[in-house]
């Protein structure tokens, strides 16, 4: 979630409602007037949080809790207030908190959404223990409690969904809780489902929020989607003017559940102010020899776990993560590019001589929208001037490029830059690191072979923590959907299958960045660079640059 608190909300109206109509349904607080968590408080300002001009920040949200957390009854709370609290703006007001004062939905339809009504149970049990009959709320809103949906006169409801619902098409929700999204699979209907609901929630302009659990991984659940879409959005690769509220605690990247002080520490940051759980029975039930590790992992420690064939895990990579590293001008650099015309990516990588650290320069992928993608091409010039703003900066000593179907620029930058690198990617072009340069198509035995040890010495590096980067959510996703490729030289990384449209061209240039300075490293100390001292670093732009750059490095 965002840092702080948001200007304008209605999120103070519906805590107000909820302190007035509400009480503690179970635990050891049951019967009591309902208390918000500051996590939950922080949740209900940025959901209900609006703009200037009236409208809702955020159109979509997930709360992505570990299992024991509170999602559903904290979900029955927030349908009960859109069936019945002043949860649309009716004025602004500077002398209220949050600046908004509220009015209720007229005709309400609240759905509590899922793929099988099994799966709504949990949720719709603490409807009913929030507003069972006789109780303040469904006495001063009229309510007509029942098992699956509550009624509010005149026409107000608050009722189940399910894929197998025929009212799912065309209906006109004025919120939707979509429950459990971890199980919304292509084999009950799940992701076809959820595009219904947004649909229906396009034409009235409402909005969902999911509750989910960490999902199992390249099962196709609607959390994955969702969470997906949010890495977008956040790599601002998104058009939409909607935006996801994202809501997950997780366990740190370098938890070790074999060890009782390191997963202590992990529980309790990821259950936070959360007091209703113990954390020793959860670890307990970790330790239990009936408990599967992967299990353990995405429902106490909230961490989707990784594909068998995963060349790493994205805990081992965030835990290696340093973004306030720095890379001043004039440092020693090994360059490295893996070229795509269309379809695939484009990456830039810089891998510092000095240390090893990975610093992401930039990256080109097709846009989202397949008619556009369709028509997409890398912006050459872009990429040009991206690869000559980085020789006009740094002291660059390699430069490999992996050329793909962009052969011409690999032979311009060759011409180009040849003369300035002292390690050279191929013996008749210092720059054409080609990993398909066969007559069949196939990759070259020796470019295969340095690029395949390169691959298992990061993957080493990675899990020993000898490795840092810059943090980029790109190469992070694309580090993490590389999946291991077994060769004749060992075990390389690739796409999950040809077709894939998980994308790993940034994480093969990492790959191609770390091994022009191991081989950069590997030259005789005659042949290498003398790297610069605490002299004054120059920043070399426009016409001339280049010869200027050779007369400093020679003084």
């Amino acid at each position: 979630m965002p840092e702080g608190l948001p200007e304008l909300t209605l999120g103070w109206e519906v805590i107000r409602w909820a302190v007035k109509y509400l009480k503690q349904p179970n635990g050891p607080h049951a019967g009591r007037r309902w208390e918000f968590v500051d996590s939950q408080v922080r949740f209900i300002l940025w959901w209900y949080a609006l703009d200037e001009s009236g409208r809702w920040l955020y159109t979509h949200g997930v709360r992505r809790l570990a299992k024991g957390s509170g999602k559903s009854p904290f979900a029955a709370l927030l349908a009960l207030a859109e069936l019945t609290a002043p949860v649309r703006l009716a004025d602004f007001d500077p002398q209220v908190p949050g600046g908004c004062v509220g009015k209720p939905v007229q005709m309400p339809l609240v759905q509590i959404a899922a793929t099988a009504e099994s799966q709504t149970e949990n949720t719709m049990r603490m409807v009913r223990a929030l507003a069972p009959k006789g109780s303040r709320i469904v006495a001063d809103f009229g309510l007509d409690p029942g098992k699956t949906q509550y009624y509010r006169q005149p026409e107000g409801q608050l009722a189940v969904m399910t894929s197998s619902s025929a009212a799912a098409e065309g209906g006109e929700a004025s919120c939707i809780v979509a429950d459990e999204t971890e199980h919304w699979l292509p084999g009950n209907g799940g992701p076809e489902f959820a595009a219904t609901l947004a649909d229906n929630l396009a034409k009235s302009g409402s909005r969902m929020l999911e509750t989910c659990n960490a999902w199992k991984p390249e099962k196709g659940s609607v959390a994955e989607a969702s969470y997906n879409a949010w890495l977008l959005q956040e790599e601002g690769r998104t058009r939409a003017e909607d935006r996801i509220l994202y809501d997950a605690r997780v366990a740190p990247p370098d938890t070790d559940m074999a060890d009782e002080a390191s997963l202590m520490r992990a529980l309790d940051w990821v259950y936070g102010d959360c007091w209703w759980v113990d954390r020793r029975f959860i670890a307990n039930r970790i330790w239990q020899g009936t408990s599967s590790p992967d299990d353990s992992e995405r429902k106490y420690l909230n961490r989707p776990t990784e594909a068998k064939d995963a060349w790493l895990k994205a805990a081992q990579w965030s835990a290696c993560a340093d973004p306030s590293v720095e890379l001043a001008d004039g440092e020693q650099v090994a360059l490295a590019a893996d070229l795509s015309k269309s379809r695939d990516a484009t990456a830039i990588i810089l891998c510092r001589v000095s240390d090893g650290h990975l610093f992401t320069w930039d990256v080109w992928e097709p846009p989202l929208d397949p008619d556009e993608a369709e028509h997409w091409e890398v912006p050459r010039r872009e990429l040009d001037a991206r690869v000559a703003q980085a020789f006009e900066r740094f002291d660059i000593v390699a430069f490999y490029a992996e050329p793909g179907p962009l052969l011409s620029y690999v032979d311009l930058w060759g011409e180009r830059y040849g003369d300035r690198v002292c390690m050279r990617a191929h013996p008749k072009n210092p720059v054409r690191f080609d990993m398909r340069s066969t007559q069949d198509g196939r990759a070259h035995p020796a470019v295969l072979r340095r690029f395949t040890d390169a691959a298992m010495s990061l993957h080493d590096a990675i899990v020993n923590g000898d490795v840092t980067h810059d943090g980029d959510p790109r190469l992070h996703r694309h580090m993490v959907n590389a999946r291991r490729w077994p060769n004749n030289y060992g075990t390389g990384i690739g796409k999950s299958s040809r077709h894939s449209s998980a994308k790993v061209d940034a994480a093969v240039t990492a790959v191609i960045a770390r091994l022009a300075r191991t081989e950069y490293l590997a030259l005789p100390e005659s042949r290498r660079r003398k790297a610069p001292t605490s002299r004054k670093v120059v920043v070399f732009r426009g016409r001339g640059g280049r010869a200027r750059a050779a007369r400093a490095r020679r003084r």
